[in-house]
């Protein structure tokens, strides 16, 4: 190879890098900002439950919510929290599995098991890793007995709006589900708040590592959103593997 090859060598290797970038910069842009932000406010927050027990704005804050308590409120919390748990999440991803299903979007499905399971094996992982005990400030009014970092209610709830907002974007619902996702994740936080069975360290905890498992699940999955809640017949890729994901010779 005569030297001006060589020379020529790091300039192709630019203009390589410079096409590669702007062909996948929206790509990237979803890892730094969807992914590794919200991992990297997850990890932060775990080591410092970890190392000192919590942060010093948590209990002053649960304190703040519990100065407004009232009688309706209690009702109204009690009945609303209800809404976050797993229990009632999981009749709603049932139902929208099983409407992927008929529908023959198995990319959508794939997403939507892959990404629903996970986080909820991630909270009880990271729960029994963590054995951060419950606040005791006052008696709730629905008391928990099981660890409390990350807040499973946090996870389910952002978990199933994260999926929500990816599996409709590009329509109409998108914009309805990520309205109605942001009132209701917070309203959900809210009334961990209020019952004193999470500290906010919890819900923050639970909100970053979720958003960042769902979009991560969906940069690798990739979930042909815009197929997935149409009328048309399932796209090639719904039903097949990307030639990258073939192991096949």
């Amino acid at each position: 190879m005569s030297k001006s090859q060589v020379w020529k060598l790091p300039l192709s290797f630019l203009n390589f890098l410079k096409q590669l970038l702007i062909a996948r910069w929206r790509s990237l842009l979803l890892l730094l900002i969807g992914v590794y932000l919200p991992l990297q406010v997850f990890g932060i927050l775990a080591v410092e439950v970890w190392e000192e027990g919590g942060f010093g704005w948590d209990a002053p804050i649960l304190v703040a919510i519990h100065a407004y308590s009232r009688t309706q409120l209690d009702i109204f919390a009690v009945t609303l929290t209800k809404f976050g748990s797993f229990r009632i999440v999981s009749f709603i991803i049932a139902a929208i599995a099983l409407l992927l299903f008929f529908r023959k979007r198995w990319r959508s499905l794939a997403f939507l098991l892959t990404a629903t399971l996970g986080s909820a094996v991630i909270n009880r992982t990271a729960k029994e890793f963590m054995h951060r005990v419950r606040p005791d400030l006052w008696t709730s009014l629905t008391p928990e007995f099981d660890y409390a970092f990350p807040s499973g209610h946090a996870m389910t709830s952002m978990t199933l709006i994260a999926t929500l907002v990816i599996l409709t974007w590009g329509s109409i619902w998108c914009w309805l589900s990520l309205i109605f996702g942001i009132v209701f994740v917070v309203a959900i936080a809210w009334t961990r708040l209020y019952l004193g069975v999470h500290f906010p360290s919890d819900i923050l905890a639970g909100w970053m590592v979720s958003l960042g498992w769902v979009i991560g699940v969906s940069v690798f999955i990739k979930p042909y959103i815009t197929s997935a809640i149409g009328v048309e017949e399932p796209s090639v890729e719904e039903t097949s593997l990307l030639p990258e994901e073939s192991t096949s010779n």
